[in-house]
C-alpha cells in the first residue's frame, strides 16, 4: 500500500492568479472612482452656474420699467455657461457642452452640462475606451419676496 501523495507548492500556483485578480478589481474601483467624482464635481458645478444665473440674470429693463422680476434667458445662458467651464479643470475635462434653459413665468433656470473624463487604467487596455461620459442637470429658482 502507497503512502499519501503530497502536494506540496500547489497554492504557491494560486498566488500569482489571485494577485493579478486584485490588481484588476482595484484598477476597476479606481476607473469607477474617477468618474463618480468627475459627475459630482460636474453637479456642483452646474448647481453654482444655475444659482449664479438665477441671480444675476434678472433684466433691469423689466424690472425698472413694470416693477416685474423677469430673467434674461441670454444673460443667464452667458453667465451660466462661463461659470461651468471655469470652475471645470480643462486638463481633466474634455469636449464640455453646457445647455442652459429659462422656464418663462416661473423665474427658473435649468442647467444641464455633458462632459468626457479621462480613464486611468482603461487606457491601458488594447480597445479599451480612454474616457467616460458625465452629465449633470441643476435647476435654481429666482423668488421674489
Amino acid at each position: 500500500m502507497r503512502g499519501p501523495v503530497r502536494e506540496r507548492g500547489s497554492a504557491l500556483l494560486l498566488l500569482p492568479a489571485a494577485v493579478l485578480v486584485m490588481i484588476v478589481l482595484g484598477a476597476i474601483a479606481v476607473d469607477f472612482s474617477i468618474a463618480f467624482l468627475g459627475e459630482r464635481e460636474l453637479a456642483g458645478a452646474t448647481a453654482a452656474a444655475a444659482n449664479d444665473a438665477a441671480a444675476r440674470a434678472v433684466s433691469n429693463r423689466a424690472f425698472y420699467r413694470e416693477g416685474v422680476v423677469i430673467l434674461d434667458a441670454a444673460t443667464a445662458g452667458e453667465l451660466a455657461t462661463d461659470e461651468v467651464r471655469s470652475a471645470l479643470d480643462p486638463q481633466r475635462y474634455h469636449d464640455v457642452r453646457v445647455t442652459v434653459g429659462v422656464a418663462p413665468g416661473e423665474n427658473r433656470v435649468i442647467v444641464t452640462a455633458f462632459a468626457e473624463v479621462d480613464y486611468l487604467f482603461a487606457r491601458a487596455l488594447p480597445g479599451g475606451p480612454q474616457r467616460v461620459r458625465v452629465a449633470a442637470t441643476s435647476t435654481a429658482s429666482l423668488r421674489s419676496s
